[in-house]
């Protein structure tokens, strides 16, 4: 079994501060709901060898970008990680195990490897919760580097990263402002939060119930209050025939967000776990 025992307990996630979550450990946890065998040591040891094999080269160059230059040489060109562009909403591409094995990822799990291996050498590599593809971004003098993981860690100008926020901003381009907001560092609690969002929705869109409400479970680990998730898993137990579940979760749903513009919806799917529940008996 290796040193599977290492992982971080679900239980205690949510007592766990943003800073001190730890991102690689919690990530292969995730994976190990899909992959009970998993071998936590091995990744992590692999992680070492490709901080390893970059070391002496990163330690002999002065400025951070140029470091960083290093760093996606060799993990984009030499190791061959890439984002997968063939099979985007693949599962596998968000569970990290997978990610290490075919060197095949989606924009967050891909950020991860790079986040990881750039920190152990000391480069401070940050995360952005970017609308559409997940984003990284490096400190430099006059400001930030931002990259794109999802191609070979390749650097976005800032008319780019205004283009790509667009859409997702109602068509407006934003402001500087908006910009700066939209491009601040993402949490560990956040990135991890964003690769089970991304899980659910795969497996709801299959309709594979007993997934999709794990993924939702899991979100309410890291962030007990979270409503998308505690509707998510409702809404998951309903279709699973868990009634007592589904009635929790919905109930607790619209009690705290009586105005949700899906409250219709979530109230019609109560109704009808309470004719289930009448049928029963």
């Amino acid at each position: 079994m290796g040193m599977s025992t290492a992982l971080p307990d679900w239980n205690a996630l949510a007592g766990i501060g943003d800073e001190t979550l730890p991102l690689l450990q919690v990530a292969l946890l995730i994976a190990r709901d899909e992959y009970p065998d998993l071998d936590a040591a091995r990744y992590e040891a692999l992680l070492e060898t490709h901080v390893a094999r970059l070391k002496v080269e990163v330690a002999s160059i002065d400025a951070p970008p140029l470091k960083m230059q290093a760093i996606n040489r060799h993990l984009f060109e030499e190791l061959g990680y890439t984002g997968d562009h063939d099979a985007y909403y693949d599962p596998r591409n968000s569970y990290l195990n997978e990610v290490f094995d075919r060197r095949l990822g989606n924009p967050i799990s891909l950020a991860t490897v790079q986040m990881e291996v750039a920190r152990r050498l000391g480069v401070p590599l940050d995360g952005i919760s970017f609308p559409g593809h997940f984003l990284v971004r490096l400190p430099v003098d006059d400001g930030m580097l931002v990259m794109d993981p999802f191609n070979a860690g390749r650097p976005l100008d800032i008319d780019e990263l205004r283009d790509r926020a667009r859409p997702h901003l109602g068509g407006d381009a934003p402001d500087d402002d908006a910009l700066l907001q939209i491009l601040h560092p993402a949490s560990h609690r956040t990135m991890l939060t964003r690769m089970l969002r991304n899980l659910h929705g795969v497996y709801r869109d299959s309709e594979d119930w007993a997934r999709a409400v794990r993924c939702a479970d899991r979100v309410l680990k890291l962030l007990p209050d979270a409503p998308d998730a505690l509707r998510d898993r409702g809404l998951g137990y309903a279709r699973m025939g868990y009634v007592a579940g589904a009635r929790e979760d919905l109930g607790r749903y619209l009690q705290r967000n009586p105005d949700a513009g899906d409250a219709a919806m979530v109230r019609e799917t109560l109704v009808q776990c309470g004719r289930a529940t009448a049928w029963r008996h």
